[in-house]
């Protein structure tokens, strides 16, 4: 009895350590290929998600009185005319761009809805401060006016939130 446990007691200790040693090689192989993976992710996500920012920073830029008005033919509507066409240009930028919503922190993209929101509340109040048979021309110049008045916008605010986000990437 004393024979056989002289064999089979080294034989299960030189088991046991391969075992551990063997088990802690697989465990930090795998380790280093899941590091490999995410490295991998974060190079095909990364440019992915910068694109996802810029076009929310085209967004907000083109829905700034400035950029919506270049677009706009001054001549011959009404400021209710024009109104609507602001509108609707700032509801489809918007609709276009909702799908980056998954590439931003839900804080940017409520700063981004908020823009929205703020964007369109003044089109409107602009337009009710002038009187019903107003041209677009006044329409634009009382908007360029009230904006220029405003501070720090909606639209500055979440391009500055989104700026600090895209940050992070790096």
């Amino acid at each position: 009895m004393i024979e056989v446990l002289k064999y089979t007691l080294p034989a299960l200790i030189v088991l046991l350590a391969a075992w551990m040693v063997l088990y802690k090689l697989l465990r930090e192989e795998r380790e280093r290929r899941l590091l490999e993976l995410r490295k991998q992710d974060r190079n095909i996500t990364i440019p992915i998600m910068l694109r996802g920012y810029e076009r929310l920073t085209l967004l907000l830029e083109r829905t700034t009185p400035e950029h919506l008005l270049l677009n706009c033919d001054l001549q011959n509507i009404t400021a209710t005319d024009l109104q609507r066409q602001l509108l609707q240009t700032i509801r489809l930028e918007f609709d276009h761009n909702v799908s980056q919503q998954v590439y931003v922190s839900d804080e940017v993209w409520a700063a981004v809805v908020i823009a929205k929101e703020e964007m369109l509340r003044f089109v409107s109040e602009t337009r009710q401060q002038l009187p019903a048979e107003a041209t677009a021309l006044q329409y634009a110049n009382t908007m360029m006016q009230a904006y220029s008045l405003n501070g720090e916008t909606p639209s500055q605010q979440a391009l500055r939130l989104l700026k600090a986000e895209a940050r992070k990437l790096y």
